[in-house]
């Protein structure tokens, strides 16, 4: 069996914490931001922990077991 490779858009979007958790953007705050106000901007700006259905799929992208 060949050496299994990471995804390469996912290593770009997704990162782990010390903790093991895995983290990533939020999406929506890279263009027309005239359109949407200050408090939602500001909220898009923190890192989001990806959902916990999600964690299984995310970590076999990224070569995590």
């Amino acid at each position: 069996m060949p050496k299994m490779k990471t995804h390469s858009g996912s290593k770009k979007r997704f990162k782990m914490t010390g903790s093991g958790k895995i983290t990533h953007e939020h999406v929506n705050r890279r263009h027309l931001l005239e359109v949407k106000n200050s408090k939602r901007t500001r909220r898009l700006m923190l890192d989001s922990t990806v959902a916990k259905a999600d964690v299984k799929s995310v970590k076999r992208l990224l070569g995590l077991r």
